[in-house]
């Protein structure tokens, strides 16, 4: 590392090691930091930071900070500082253990957001101030221009609001990622909004480039460090099955006329649910397929290469280390087929609205009236957050929500008869999935769709309590329109807790 990627020979002057960084990083300020499911995230000044915290720890001070990423980082951002306590706060998603742990435990505040509206709380003040930024880039041109890292996430918004900015150059970045970007330059607040000039996915509105005011830049710091890429799993039967119903509802909907062919932009959320559904796309009969979405997996690369998807819109990129290095290997191929945006604009309600995406995502549990949980254990426990699901599945064309009929060694459905939480209400739930089949919850009343969530999706072992917990609502609800029997409802989960198991 020898300012190589530092082609602005005035910004020389400014590089540090990651210690030096660190050390300009006060207690209590709040920090904007790049990241996005484990893309682009800077990987030498928060460890040398959580050097310091533990040291302040070990003198006996406290020394906390409150982080704003895009999404997901990784341990050695996240994992390393919630491990010495130096995370007071945190937004908007995280999916870390360690950070998972203290949240629950009541040790550090999180504010779980959806991702489409940090960018727009952040300029119009909601959140408080932004000290200062420390961002991830591949390099800097010689007029000051950054070239992006692997994810865009809410990058611009860091660099033109935080007071102060730190930059990691990392030369493990691909150099050959520069014009993959669009960053688009025209956000405003209401009353001065203008409509967003993107009508296709393949469409470029922006520039390739971040800007930042070479004054409010403290430091540089040259790493040389790859993202964390985590293998996806391979395909087990339920994913498989949950892929092929869902392909054959596809199939379905084009044959009637529903869906043209090449389908509409496809949105995928991170998991291998979601990546099976995208490889079984690689056999299906539908081409010329596009994707807007905020995350490009194995799957979503692999119809790229194919030449099945013309083109992919995203914020990052989470590959396993496989594809990874045939990114880095082709990115002459695969850059003129890829475009990463803000997560403003990948997760823009209107835009995905407008576009007519199909929306994938996962869930902890739905109930029978086809409100979908994703993400509170048992109601009160955070598992990682909203992300952009809510951003997607309220504006989609058709949305989806994927899940396994059962969890914990099939002591637990995933099919129950009113969910511990709510993140997005049957009336922005159009499909559930299971292995055990699909259920299309369009057009039906809350009792026909309860008929049919439980007949299609429950596991056979847990289909006789939900219709014997139906059947006595009907019965007894003072209102027919919903019917619950609350106490038994909540006795559900209880009887969870207590036994593990709703097994009858």
């Amino acid at each position: 590392m020898d300012g190589a990627r530092i082609l602005n020979k005035a910004l020389l002057d400014k590089v540090v090691a990651a210690e030096e960084a660190a050390a300009l990083i006060p207690a209590g300020v709040t920090v904007g930091m790049s990241g996005f499911t484990g893309a682009g995230y800077p990987k030498a000044v928060p460890l040398a930071l959580a050097k310091r915290i533990m040291d302040a720890n070990l003198r006996g001070e406290k020394f906390r900070i409150s982080i704003w990423t895009g999404a997901s980082t990784a341990p050695e951002l996240d994992g390393a500082l919630a491990m010495v306590d130096g995370i007071e706060l945190r937004l908007p998603y995280q999916s870390d253990p360690v950070c998972r742990k203290k949240i629950n435990a009541g040790e550090m505040e999180y504010i779980d957001i959806h991702l489409s509206h940090v960018g727009a709380f952040v300029r119009s003040g909601f959140l408080g101030k932004l000290d200062l930024a420390v961002v991830e880039v591949t390099g800097i041109l010689p007029n000051g221009d950054l070239i992006p890292s692997s994810s865009v996430g809410n990058n611009k918004v860091w660099l033109d609001y935080a007071d102060k900015v730190i930059l990691e150059v990392n030369s493990s970045q691909s150099e050959r990622l520069e014009g993959m970007h669009d960053i688009y330059e025209g956000f405003a607040l209401p009353p001065n909004r203008k409509p967003i000039p993107l009508v296709h996915p393949s469409d470029r509105i922006g520039t390739p480039y971040l800007r930042c005011p070479q004054e409010k830049i403290l430091a540089i710091v040259e790493t040389d460090s790859p993202d964390r890429n985590t293998p996806f799993s391979l395909p087990d039967d339920a994913s498989r099955r949950i892929a092929g119903h869902i392909l054959e509802f596809l199939a379905d909907e084009v044959k009637k006329g529903r869906l043209p062919h090449e389908l509409l932009p496809i949105q995928s959320g991170v998991g291998n649910i979601a990546n099976a559904v995208l490889f079984g796309l690689q056999d299906g009969p539908f081409d010329h397929l596009t994707s807007y979405t905020e995350v490009l997996q194995d799957g979503m690369l692999e119809l790229i290469r194919s030449g099945k998807m013309l083109v992919a819109s995203a914020t990052a990129f989470s590959l396993s280390p496989q594809k990874n290095d045939e990114l880095n290997a082709q990115m002459d191929r695969y850059r003129s087929s890829i475009i990463l945006r803000p997560q403003e604009i990948s997760n823009h309600p209107e835009l995905i609205r407008r576009l007519g995406c199909l929306s994938m995502n996962g869930m902890i549990e739905a109930d029978i009236y086809g409100n979908v949980n994703s993400t509170h254990v048992n109601g009160t426990a955070i598992m990682n957050g909203i992300g952009g699901s809510g951003d997607f599945a309220r504006n989609a064309f058709i949305s989806f929500f994927m899940t396994p009929s059962t969890a914990k060694a099939g002591n637990i459905s995933c099919i129950v008869p009113m969910v511990t939480h709510v993140d997005h209400t049957e009336h922005d739930v159009h499909v559930i999935v299971t292995e055990q089949g699909l259920a299309d919850l369009r057009g039906l009343s809350p009792k026909q769709r309860a008929e049919r969530i439980i007949e299609n999706c429950a596991h056979p072992d847990f289909r006789p309590p939900l219709r014997e917990y139906f059947r006595r609502a009907l019965l007894t609800s003072p209102g027919k329109h919903t019917p619950h029997v609350l106490e038994e409802a909540f006795s559900w989960h209880r009887n969870l807790l207590r036994t593990g198991s709703m097994r009858t």
